[in-house]
């Protein structure tokens, strides 16, 4: 596990593959309990290629000098993403 939030990451490789690519990350807040989103990519293995981009919003408690996963939300398409922008955007205008 991490130790420090750079380090952070949902890139996952098993066989030699990377199932799951990381192509973008933002650090929303740091500290004891640290928010990531993350813009990733599922690897198809029938179609031998990588998916639709994904996104998913990460929370991670640092305990003993490492950063444990505590929860996540995953943002399945383009479409919730631009949904949930929608809703933030008309609740923060001020």
């Amino acid at each position: 596990m991490a130790e420090t939030v750079d380090e952070l990451t949902v890139s996952y490789e098993e066989d030699g593959v990377e199932t799951v690519k990381e192509l973008d990350k933002k650090i929303l807040t740091k500290g004891a309990w640290a928010t990531i989103i993350f813009r990733y990519q599922d690897w198809n293995r029938a179609k031998e290629e990588y998916g639709p981009d994904k996104y998913t919003i990460r929370r991670y408690q640092k305990r003993d000098g490492e950063y444990k996963q505590k929860s996540k939300f995953n943002i399945s398409s383009k479409e919730q993403a631009q949904s949930i922008i929608a809703a933030l955007q008309e609740w923060t205008v001020e």
